[in-house]
């Protein structure tokens, strides 16, 4: 059974799929721009502890997202 979680509490190293984007057209836009999408995977490489960016990579991309804009990324982790 998959569960949906935040991207902010998608453990390091653990795959997932973006399912959603809780956000306006804005961030969105943003998000594409950095790669970022719908149906994409996605894993976390690190986070901090205290609300700090969160880096991910997507693909080939490695970025930095701030953690307000990635708990409006809502992933899918399968097996858990």
């Amino acid at each position: 059974m998959a569960r949906r979680i935040p991207l902010t509490q998608l453990t390091p190293g653990i795959p997932a799929k973006i399912v959603e984007i809780q956000a306006g057209m804005g961030l969105i836009r943003r998000l594409e721009a950095l790669g970022i999408r719908l149906s994409q995977r996605i894993e976390t490489v690190s986070g901090t502890f205290m609300r700090g960016p969160v880096t991910v990579r997507a693909g080939r991309i490695r970025t930095a997202i701030g953690h307000r804009a990635a708990g409006k990324i809502i992933v899918e982790v399968e097996g858990t």
